[in-house]
C-alpha cells in the first residue's frame, strides 16, 4: 500500500511528512557537532527522567499489569546507562580513526572519518518499547542521524505518551514518532531509510527485508528464535534453577532473549521441576496475588500460548505447574509451567514460546545437547550452566548464537561494551555501545598521498625501473 500524499489517511500523511523534514535537514544541513549531539543526549535522558513515573504507568496499562521496577531494571536502566555511555565516548568515537597505510604507500596516511548516515528508521515491538525504542535512538543521535521511530499499536499508552514526549523535547527536523497499525508499519518500512532497524519476529523481518531492498536500504534485524539453555553435568543445579527462572519469568516470558528450553543431564529432571518449583515461589509469593508477576500483552497472545498448552496436553506430555495459581484469562495471567520432553512437532518446540513455559529436555552429554542446538537455527541467545571452565569452552567453540551470557541470563543484553545481535535467523547486524553508533555511521575511508611517494614511479611508460619495482613489492 502506498498512498498519494493527497488521499492518504492522516497516519500515512503524517508518515511522508515527517520523513521529508528529516530527509531534508539531513541532506541541508550537515553532520551536527558533538557538542550538539550531546545535547541531544542529554535532552533525552532529562525527558526520560522527568517523566519515569508517567512511562512506567504507561506501560503497566498496556500489559494491565508490569510491577514499576521490573519496568525501570529492564527497560529505564539500561537505556540510561546507555546515553551515559555514549556521553562519555561519544567524543572519541566521532574522531577520526587512524589506520596502517600499505609500506609502498608511504609516507601517505590512512584514516576513517565517521559521518552519519542520514535518517535512521527504528521499529519498535511492544514487549520492551522504551528500551527497543529508545536504545537504538540513543545509537542514532551519537552517530549524528535523525530518527523516525514506528511504535507498536499493540502498546497504546505507551505509545501515545512517547509521542508526545518526543515533539515537545526534540525539533521537527531532529526526532519524530509515528503511530498506526500494520498498514503504517508496512508504508513505513518501504521509505528510502539510509539504515532501518527492526525489532520484532523472524516472519516480519523478512518482510520488512524485503521492503528496505526496494531502495537497497541496509538493515539491523534484531529478531528472536529459540534461545536454549544447557546445564551441564558439573552445574550448581540449585542455582541454574533460580537463575533460569529470573530470566524465564522477567515480564512474563515476553522477551526476546528469554530462556526458551532447557537441556539438562538425563536423569535430573524432576530434580529441576523441585528447584524451579522452589525458586518460583521465594520470586513470586501468592502468585495470584503478587504484583510482581507481568501479565501477558493482550488476548491474542495469551491464546496461543493457551493453544500451545492444550496441544501438548492432548499429546500426552507431562506438565508441572510452577504455583498453585490458576490461570486467568480476564486478567490474561499464565501460570508458569514446565513442560517435560515436549515432541519436536508440538508448536511450543517450533514457534518461539514468548510466554511463562518452558520445555525441559533430557540429554546423554554435553555433546547430545550441542548437536540439538545444532540441528535448529541460530538462536539470538545461548546460556550454559556448568563449573568445568573445557565443558563451557566446548560450547561456546561448537555453537553459534547471538550472544552467551555463562552461569546466568540475559545480562550478555545489559553489556554496553558488548554488541547486541542475532545471527542467521536470529537476525543481522548489531548495536549497543560503540557498534551501534557504528552500524549507524558511514565509516568514509580516506587516504592523502604525500608528494614524495614512490609510488609515483608507477606509471607508463612502463620500463625496467617499473618491473624492478613490482619485483620488490611483490616480494
Amino acid at each position: 500500500m502506498n498512498p498519494t500524499h493527497d488521499s492518504a489517511p492522516p497516519a500515512f500523511a503524517s508518515l511522508q511528512d515527517s520523513f521529508a523534514t528529516l530527509h531534508a535537514a539531513s541532506r541541508g544541513q550537515g553532520a551536527p557537532d558533538w557538542p550538539t549531539r550531546a545535547a541531544h543526549l542529554q535532552r533525552l535522558r532529562a525527558m526520560l527522567m522527568q517523566h519515569r513515573a508517567a512511562i512506567v504507568q504507561a506501560i503497566a496499562t498496556d500489559f494491565g499489569q508490569r510491577p514499576r521496577q521490573e519496568t525501570e531494571l529492564a527497560e529505564l536502566f539500561p537505556v540510561v546507562t546507555g546515553i551515559n555511555h555514549a556521553l562519555k565516548h561519544g567524543r572519541r568515537w566521532i574522531a577520526p580513526r587512524r589506520r596502517r597505510t600499505g609500506l609502498w604507500m608511504l609516507p601517505g596516511a590512512s584514516r576513517l572519518l565517521p559521518q552519519p548516515l542520514g535518517v535512521v528508521g527504528i521499529v519498535t515491538p511492544w514487549n520492551y518499547p522504551l528500551e527497543l525504542s529508545i536504545g537504538p535512538l540513543t545509537a542514532a543521535l551519537a552517530a549524528g542521524n535523525r530518527a523516525l521511530i514506528k511504535l507498536s499499536e499493540f502498546s497504546p499508552a505507551f505509545s501515545t505518551l512517547m509521542a508526545g514526549l518526543i515533539e515537545q523535547t526534540f525539533a521537527a527536523d531532529t526526532v519524530r514518532v509515528i503511530e498506526g497499525d500494520a498498514e503504517v508499519a508496512r508504508a513505513f518500512s518501504a521509505l528510502p531509510f539510509d539504515h532501518l532497524l527492526f525489532t520484532g519476529s523472524t516472519a516480519v523481518g523478512h518482510a520488512v527485508m524485503r521492503a528496505a531492498s526496494e531502495h537497497l536500504t541496509p538493515v539491523t534485524l534484531e529478531l528472536g528464535g529459540k534461545s536454549p539453555v544447557i546445564i551441564g553435568p558439573g552445574a550448581d543445579l540449585a542455582h541454574a534453577a533460580e537463575r533460569i527462572m529470573v530470566g524465564k519469568l522477567l515480564n512474563a516470558g515476553q522477551t526476546c532473549i528469554a530462556p526458551d528450553h532447557v537441556l539438562l543431564p538425563a536423569g535430573r529432571e524432576d530434580d529441576f521441576v523441585r528447584l524451579a518449583r522452589a525458586a518460583v515461589a521465594r520470586l513470586y509469593p501468592n502468585l495470584a496475588q503478587s504484583p510482581d508477576y507481568t501479565r501477558i500483552i493482550n488476548a491474542r497472545q495469551y491464546q496461543r500460548l493457551a493453544g500451545y498448552l492444550q496441544e501438548a496436553q492432548q499429546a500426552g506430555t507431562r506438565i508441572e505447574p510452577l504455583a498453585d495459581a490458576p490461570d486467568d484469562a480476564a486478567l490474561r495471567r499464565l501460570t508458569p509451567r514446565l513442560l517435560l520432553a515436549p515432541a519436536e512437532s508440538l508448536r511450543v518446540m517450533q514457534d518461539e514460546i514468548f510466554g511463562p513455559l518452558l520445555p525441559v529436555i533430557g540429554t546423554a552429554s554435553v555433546d547430545e545437547a550441542i548437536a540439538h542446538v545444532n540441528r535448529r537455527p541460530r538462536p539470538l541467545a545461548l546460556y550454559v550452566f556448568e563449573k568445568d571452565g573445557a565443558v563451557i569452552d566446548q560450547v561456546l567453540a561448537r555453537t553459534t548464537s547471538g550472544g552467551v551470557t555463562v552461569n546466568d541470563t540475559l545480562l550478555h543484553f545489559a553489556q554496553d561494551d558488548l554488541p547486541f545481535g542475532g545471527v542467521g535467523a536470529s537476525g543481522m547486524g548489531a548495536y549497543h555501545g560503540q557498534w551501534g553508533f557504528d552500524a549507524l555511521s558511514h565509516l568514509k575511508p580516506v587516504f592523502t598521498q604525500s608528494m614524495l611517494a614512490g609510488v609515483s614511479l608507477l606509471k607508463p611508460p612502463y620500463g625496467a625501473t617499473f618491473d624492478r619495482m613490482m619485483r620488490w613489492m611483490m616480494r
